[in-house]
């Protein structure tokens, strides 16, 4: 075993200088190095109009895995449900102006409502 291992240690603080050393500080360094450079960025540059595309299509990627190959409770929620919360909060998103936290919440009740009705129903 080597010195610094997760199982090096057995005192009770170390899982949290763990949790600091190998999941808080790698990825802070990089928020704090991207919010001290942002004043230098040309918002109108290609380069910055990249970045924000593979943002973003990160973000819609974890979105489909989650509502396509769920894992854990929402495995059990039928598919026609989780995209149905999708589409629905999406649509909630445009129609009512880009408010985030309605569009959430809509997305949520179908979610949390729609097998609650259909165990009540049938």
């Amino acid at each position: 075993m080597s010195a610094f291992s997760y199982d090096a240690f057995a005192a009770g603080w170390w899982p949290y200088v763990f949790i600091l050393l190998a999941g808080w500080l790698p990825t802070d360094v990089w928020r704090w190095l991207g919010v001290a450079s942002a004043g230098r960025f040309d918002e109108t540059s290609t380069s910055l109009a990249i970045a924000r595309t593979i943002a973003t299509s990160l973000v819609a990627a974890v979105i489909a895995r989650l509502v396509l190959y769920p894992s854990g409770s929402l495995a059990e929620i039928p598919t026609f449900v989780r995209v149905s919360a999708l589409v629905l909060g999406f649509a909630t998103y445009y129609w009512l102006g880009r408010q985030t936290l309605l569009a959430i919440l809509v997305a949520e009740i179908v979610l949390l409502g729609t097998p609650w009705a259909m165990a009540i129903s049938g």
